[in-house]
């Protein structure tokens, strides 16, 4: 096949994986009439339609579907080892993709990046925040940032924070008309200000243990948010109860802004965790990286 076959089939992998023109050709910086032109080749050769457009969405077709499945892991490897070359350089460089939530972004990656980026200036980092449970092989990220727990055995998980608690925090003027919940079945009469993960769409279950018995709680509430700052402002101001990590509210318990309950039911858990698959050939710049985010217990940084 010549190049301009290679290059047509890299277009229509773009554009089937983005399932939008607008987005592939953004990544591929060319306009979206000239992706439309090369697809439109591309299956005028192949006698075959490829995707199904319309004028709000982009899908492939049977035909495109098993192309995709067949041709996109190839194409992948192939990325990956030319990406698996810069190795060579003696300098890391290059642009690392992380998916994370706000709280593990906020907490341990940004401050780590404010000191690691100084120390490589060659390397360029992109975070995406994403409270969903994201495929970082079909999201094309380079690693993601999960709880221990949640993280699957075929991938590496190197830590990068403590161990963590989990806290269940209120004004103190939302207790006053009301008592503090004494077991976690008492959240069926109080406001919980709930979270929304978007990977499976319901409410977050609170989780708590309490001599190696695990239970989970869905309490009832008027809010809902998709991220964990409006809960803690929605909190501070006395519309309910928040479930959030510890250090999160630690400042507000330390000076009264919050009070905490259950705090007997919420054991510490394994912290967070950067994954990445085991069959990742690991660049300079992705090798230092990890080696500046991962935990060791203290808080000095090391640019080696």
């Amino acid at each position: 096949m010549n190049r301009a076959g290679i290059d047509d089939l890299r277009v229509f992998l773009a554009v089937a994986r983005e399932r939008s023109f607008t987005r592939a050709a953004a990544q591929l910086g060319v306009s979206p009439s000239a992706l439309s032109h090369t697809l439109r080749g591309l299956e005028a050769r192949l006698g075959l339609r490829l995707l199904t457009r319309t004028t709000r969405s982009v899908a492939p077709t049977e035909a495109g579907e098993r192309l995709l499945r067949t041709l996109g892991p190839c194409f992948d490897e192939i990325e990956a080892e030319l990406a698996a070359l810069s190795a060579l350089k003696a300098r890391p460089a290059g642009t690392i993709r992380i998916t994370t939530g706000e709280h593990a972004a906020e907490s341990l990656l940004w401050p780590a990046l404010t000191r690691f980026l100084p120390a490589f200036p060659e390397v360029a980092v992109e975070l995406e925040i994403d409270y969903g449970l994201t495929d970082i092989v079909a999201g094309r990220f380079d690693a993601g940032v999960r709880f221990g727990e949640q993280i699957d055995r075929d991938m590496i998980a190197v830590p990068i924070g403590p161990v963590m608690r989990m806290a269940v925090v209120g004004a103190p003027a939302y207790f006053v008309p009301r008592p503090p919940p004494e077991i976690p079945q008492d959240l069926a009469g109080h406001d919980c200000v709930n979270l929304r993960l978007p990977t499976y769409g319901g409410l977050y279950a609170w989780e708590f243990e309490r001599d190696g018995r695990p239970l989970r709680v869905r309490g009832g509430g008027r809010l809902v948010f998709n991220s964990l700052a409006p809960i803690l402002a929605a909190a501070r101001a006395g519309f309910g109860l928040g479930y959030l990590p510890e250090d999160m509210v630690a400042a507000d318990c330390a000076d009264g802004r919050l009070v905490r309950v259950l705090a007997d039911w919420c054991p510490p858990f394994p912290g967070y965790h950067l994954y990445y698959p085991r069959s990742r050939q690991p660049t300079p710049a992705f090798a230092a990286l990890v080696e500046a985010l991962r935990y060791r217990g203290e808080g000095r940084f090391s640019p080696a």
